[in-house]
């Protein structure tokens, strides 16, 4: 635990099972809970490719992505958008009794025939393109998984948010490895334990920052990003999954 004293962004809680130590040949750590492990790299990408990777996610030819209200656009309106690489949508959940927008846009890209269900949608993929090949090999290259698929969330600002949820899909099989790679604003990434929901880790999830999930986390872990009013700008974040195969 002395690395606590050592700049660390996030604390572990006190109980037995939790600990921390710095990952070999990278700038990150290898956090091991019950049940489960994490390794946080904060600054995997460099600043160079991580501001050229929010330019690819919202490059167009209708407005500038740079000023663009975004999250003052209708579903309509932003379907007007035509973006240039990745195809954002906006997705509709059932919630309550009512239907609403999904409080952040969405992408599913991967190889074909990956479907994915999640949350009550059903996504097809998109074809693979040159930028989101080149980040899913640099995270398969730490990671040591072929990653077969992508969903990407673009939280437009603070009030775009994720509920707690865990990625415990069929399709992904028993033990999923899940490489979550994140540009733009930094946003919290909460975890918290199901058997005791005050036992929780907060992840600050910076620019370039890449977060593997790894063992039974899925089933004894869930996971969200909360809202954060303070926070105006977009953050934009990739989850690469295998999906049908088993690990």
């Amino acid at each position: 635990m002395d690395l606590f004293n050592s700049g660390l962004t996030f604390e572990l809680p006190s109980q037995e099972g939790y600990s921390v130590r710095k990952l070999d040949g990278v700038d990150g750590y290898r956090i091991s809970v019950p049940h489960g492990e994490l390794d946080y790299i904060e600054h995997f990408f460099s600043q160079k490719i991580s501001d050229r990777s929010v330019e690819y996610f919202l490059e167009n030819d209708t407005v500038d992505g740079r000023t663009a209200k975004w999250k003052q656009m209708t579903p309509v309106q932003l379907a007007t958008v035509r973006f240039t690489n990745i195809l954002w949508s906006q997705d509709m959940i059932k919630m309550y009794g009512k239907t609403m927008p999904l409080p952040r846009l969405t992408a599913w890209y991967g190889d074909s025939g990956k479907s994915y269900t999640y949350a009550g949608i059903r996504a097809e993929p998109n074809e693979w393109n040159k930028g989101l090949l080149y980040l899913k090999q640099e995270t398969e290259r730490f990671a040591g998984v072929c990653f077969n698929s992508v969903l990407l969330n673009w939280y437009r600002d603070g009030e775009d948010y994720l509920n707690w949820h865990a990625d415990d899909e069929k399709e992904l099989g028993l033990n999923p490895i899940i490489g979550s790679v994140n540009f733009g604003d930094t946003r919290d990434f909460i975890l918290r334990r199901n058997v005791d929901a005050s036992q929780k880790i907060v992840l600050p999830l910076k620019h370039g920052t890449l977060l593997i999930m790894r063992g039974e986390l899925q089933h004894y872990w869930q996971h969200s990003v909360p809202k954060r009013k303070r926070v105006k700008g977009s953050r934009i974040n990739l989850t690469f999954r295998r999906i049908g195969a088993p690990y």
